[in-house]
């Protein structure tokens, strides 16, 4: 390397020039060495490959051959180095684990998917290919590119009329870390043998299978377009409770409280099935765990409320919560835009159903949150539920607020 280039100052330590890519001038994690006898980063040759380029970034020379061989010894001098000047705040690079290659995933498939291999070697074959799909974005796009997706629904709904074996599991658990096509989904949500399937094993005695089960309910949801298609899955009794109970029981897997609020937003999309949602307890859970939830959750979890304050027994429900009202205006411009609204539409939903629960409202603040919101720079929805609830309140508002009200009239927002 030029010997001009000037050694890269990490927190205060100068990096070997020959530790360093030639590509992005850092620290190298993952070196390969291309045809041409180069050294570069995994990330940084795959990055100028995948845009286009067939030379060499060092040398110019044509890349004959795409093919990077780890530099084993160089991996081992870097990750030394690391060690030695610990002291100095370096961390110690890890082992990169090798990407997938293509013919053993070819391999791995062809015996996952034989019915004429024994039993255990078509098992250890998926599980070979589970540590593969974990191990990084890569391998899970070689895997797909070989029929993977085809391969393992085949595999997961194989021979379960009597029951689940340990092969179907397996494949499900693979299988949930891949996005189906339309048509995938589409198949497995149009056979009803299927669906009642993976309605029975939300209930295994496998917490995995059980969030795995919730995770496939939730991908083929999302990719189904026919709203037909979306009833008849929807329209299984057990598939809400199943994902109403892993919701309310099995909160401490961080996991399965992300899955199982994505499914449950997933199936209250289709209207006429809500019902089954507020009969399986997913109103008061909702409610129970909605400040467990990170930001992306929540803003599902509040779209769920809201989706259920559509219907009267939702309404009902919520609003015999005693949490419900207070949780919903506490929300107001805390989360993010999105929660806002959709945290705003229930409120309107409650209140338009209830009297009480239009003065538990006003009693738990809502006039304040309402007239920040509707001259924040929150979304135009967001806003307009904001003044038909302010509207719906005005009777209800205590005396003591007619001068904070007066306020809001004369503000950029129409008076009503």
């Amino acid at each position: 390397m030029p010997g001009s280039i000037e050694p890269l100052d990490l927190v205060g330590v100068q990096v070997p020039y020959h530790f360093r890519c030639p590509i992005s001038l850092e620290l190298m994690r993952d070196p390969v060495t291309v045809c041409t006898g180069q050294t570069y980063d995994r990330t940084s040759i795959e990055s100028w490959v995948a845009t286009g380029n067939t030379t060499c970034p060092v040398t110019r020379a044509p890349l004959s051959d795409f093919t990077l061989i780890p530099n084993h010894t160089l991996r081992r001098l870097i990750q030394d180095w690391c060690v030695a000047n610990q002291a100095l705040g370096i961390e110690r690079i890890p082992t990169p684990k090798q990407p997938a290659e293509p013919t053993m995933v070819r391999s791995l498939l062809n015996q996952a998917s034989s019915v004429s291999n024994p039993f255990q070697s078509r098992l250890s074959a998926l599980r070979r290919l589970k540590g593969l799909a974990r191990d990084s974005d890569k391998n899970r796009s070689v895997i797909s590119s070989h029929n993977a997706r085809e391969i393992l629904v085949s595999i997961v709904f194989s021979d379960t009329d009597s029951g689940s074996s340990e092969l179907n599991l397996e494949a499900l658990a693979l299988l949930v870390m891949f996005q189906l096509t339309e048509s995938e989904c589409a198949s497995i949500a149009s056979d009803s043998d299927k669906v009642i399937y993976l309605s029975q094993i939300l209930f295994h005695s496998s917490i995995e299978v059980r969030i795995n089960s919730a995770s496939l309910v939730e991908i083929v949801l999302a990719g189904t377009r026919s709203s037909d298609l979306r009833a008849q899955i929807s329209n299984v009794d057990e598939i809400f409770e199943g994902v109403a109970d892993i919701l309310k029981n099995l909160n401490s897997y961080p996991r399965a409280l992300k899955i199982s609020i994505r499914a449950l937003f997933a199936l209250c999309l289709v209207k006429q099935t809500r019902h089954k949602a507020v009969k399986a307890g997913a109103a008061e859970t909702l409610i129970d765990r909605l400040a467990d939830l990170d930001k992306c959750d929540a803003e599902r979890a509040l779209a769920t409320i809201e989706l259920l304050c559509r219907i009267p027994s939702g309404c009902s429900a919520f609003a015999a919560h005693a949490l419900t009202i207070p949780l919903l205006v506490k929300t107001i411009l805390k989360i993010s835009d999105r929660a806002t609204e959709y945290a705003a539409g229930a409120l309107l939903a409650l209140c338009s159903e209830s009297e009480q629960s239009q003065m538990d409202a006003v009693n738990a603040g809502v006039l304040t949150q309402l007239l920040l919101l509707v001259q924040s720079d929150c979304t135009d929805r967001a806003k307009r539920k904001a003044q038909m609830l302010l509207k719906l309140l005005r009777d209800s508002w205590p005396e003591d607020s007619i001068g904070i009200s007066d306020d809001f009239a004369c503000s950029e927002v129409a008076p009503f």
